[in-house]
């Protein structure tokens, strides 16, 4: 399915510019994938994306049988300002919740959340992230029926304890709560939202 990828990356280009540094990682047993770093130098954020986990759609877990063709297909987004840590160190656990769906027979979808078990990138204060609905910087990627469309899905970096709370709460709880307190979601070194 290597057309699919072209036609991803095509689109992450037109959405957020050329990528000035990309990391290609596979794990045993999977397809590779592959991180693009986009500077947007005038807002002063960094954005990655996973290119390589739309190639195969995610199959549910509890089929007997993954349909090659049919099923959802997403890539994943990060975005973070700049200067404020060293952020790059998340290419690998970017690639590592990529390959979550062919390692793991998991499909990622809005409201999931996703955990590395380890800091994103040194003296991070997030183990894990909340996808977020697909649509916004990056539009949906339609493909030739029967294909499912890929899905451009934000990732959002939760503390363990806010992670906690949305496992009770849940993730529209978390979200909420975030929008409450003006939590900025992209600083990379922000402390967790008041939880009560």
């Amino acid at each position: 399915m290597a057309e699919i990828l072209v036609l991803v990356e095509a689109r992450l280009r037109t959405a957020l510019g050329e990528p000035d540094a990309r990391a290609a990682i596979t794990f045993l047993g999977t397809d590779r994938i592959e991180v693009l770093r986009f500077i947007d130098a005038e807002a002063g954020l960094v954005r990655y994306a996973t290119l390589g986990m739309s190639a195969q759609p995610m199959a549910d877990p509890t089929s007997a049988l993954a349909d090659p063709v049919k099923g959802p297909r997403a890539e994943l987004l990060l975005t973070v300002r700049a200067g404020l840590a060293d952020t790059d160190q998340v290419l690998r656990p970017l690639a590592v919740l990529a390959a979550t769906p062919q390692v793991e027979g998991v499909v990622v979808a809005p409201g999931a959340s996703l955990d590395v078990g380890e800091p994103l990138w040194p003296g991070a204060p997030f183990s894990s992230v909340l996808v977020a609905e697909s649509g916004g910087l990056v539009e949906d990627l339609d493909l030739d029926a029967p294909l499912d469309p890929v899905r451009f899905l934000p990732l959002l970096p939760m503390t363990s304890n806010e992670a906690a709370w949305k496992r009770v709460h849940g993730a529209q709880a978390l979200e909420e709560r975030w929008l409450a307190n003006g939590t900025d979601l992209r600083d990379p070194l922000r402390r967790s939202v008041t939880l009560d």
